[in-house]
């Protein structure tokens, strides 16, 4: 069951922010010997991310990384709000404040490791996933039943969807 504070945080959410390594992805890091980068991403949590900007709620990526493979993955997905190689995340967050001119309460963050507390601390809904470092889980709001890369950002797509009533018209699309 998840908390009623919860939900009506969730209620107010206009932009979803995520992390990438550990959110979107399991955090493992793969390279071949060319130095090529592969990353596996969770087709649930791209459907969910799909679904929940059909309702309006806009979606961006903060990474710490630079990666072309998640360029790739966003740029199918209809994400144009990607500020990769971020070390301190705290200026990619103020720049999408500044652009989508939204209060920190209307913005959602979902992370897993320290780098992402500044964040977590500034917004109106800071999630972290299940396997989220002991002090991020801390300081969160809710925590997903599910690892990050393993369907964690689709259960905070599908919160976000149910919390703003939208759920049942997203659900009727597929079984009416």
């Amino acid at each position: 069951m998840i908390p009623v504070r919860v939900m009506e945080k969730a209620r107010l959410v206009r932009l979803l922010i995520l992390d990438v390594d550990g959110v979107l992805t399991d955090g493992k890091l793969f390279f071949d010997y060319q130095g090529n980068e592969y990353k596996s991403f969770h087709a649930r949590d791209g459907h969910g991310m799909k679904m929940l900007q059909q309702t309006g709620v806009d979606i961006a990526v903060i990474s710490g990384r630079q990666s072309p493979i998640v360029s790739m993955r966003m740029q199918s997905l209809g994400i144009s709000h990607l500020y990769q190689n971020q070390e301190d995340k705290r200026e990619a967050f103020a720049a999408l404040l500044d652009a989508l001119q939204l209060t920190s309460d209307e913005i959602a963050y979902v992370g897993d490791d320290l780098m992402d507390l500044p964040i977590m601390t500034r917004v109106g809904l800071a999630i972290a996933v299940a396997d989220a470092n002991e002090a991020v889980s801390a300081c969160a709001d809710w925590c997903t039943t599910q690892n990050g890369g393993c369907g964690a950002v689709r259960e905070v797509c599908d919160l976000i969807l149910q919390a703003q009533d939208n759920f049942e018209s997203i659900l009727n699309q597929y079984v009416a």
